[in-house]
């Protein structure tokens, strides 16, 4: 009775790849992984500036009680009223833009697109699961998306480069 074998015969490792000497195997092309880390390295700065945004936004609104607003009409003089801070309580501008808010929105809908870039590098990495919340942490810690994007991508590049064959899949 002939005995069935594996249409393509494992080869054996010349510990090129990882240190116990497997072959080191992504969740997708060499391709796919690059469009992921510059997806996620430009959402990593945009989100970073965002955040530092909001920061400087909150400490105008709670510890000098000022919105920033563009636009409407300010309240006490009745005046247009252009760009800056005005008062939170009472309200300083009416029927403006209220800046501030629009910065919290705006940070908010960017992080989850910043969580979707982060869990594609993720999975097509094939990374541990603790290296998924250090990078969702990129979002919400002040600086930190610098920081990470730029450990995270010499990483990527470094496994890249010291396992050529293991991202082709097709």
């Amino acid at each position: 009775m002939i005995e069935p074998q594996p249409a393509i015969q494992p080869q054996q490792s010349t510990g090129a790849g990882s240190a116990n000497g497997k072959k080191r195997r992504f969740g997708g092309t060499e391709a796919q992984i690059r469009s992921a880390l510059k997806f996620y390295k430009v959402l990593a700065y945009l989100t970073g500036a965002m955040l530092l945004l909001l920061c400087a936004e909150l400490i105008a609104r709670y510890a000098f009680g000022q919105y920033l607003f563009a636009g409407g009409t300010d309240a006490v003089t009745g005046q247009p009223f252009g760009l800056g801070f005005a008062d939170a309580e009472p309200q300083g501008v009416v029927g403006g833009l209220n800046l501030s808010v629009a910065v919290l929105i705006v940070h908010g809908w960017m992080y989850v697109v910043y969580l979707m870039s982060n869990f594609r590098l993720w999975s097509l990495m094939r990374w541990p699961f603790a290296r998924l919340i250090v990078l969702a942490l990129g979002g919400v810690v002040p600086f930190l998306s610098f920081f990470v994007e730029k450990k995270f991508h010499a990483e990527v590049e470094a496994e890249l480069a010291a396992n050529p064959q293991a991202p082709q899949r097709y």
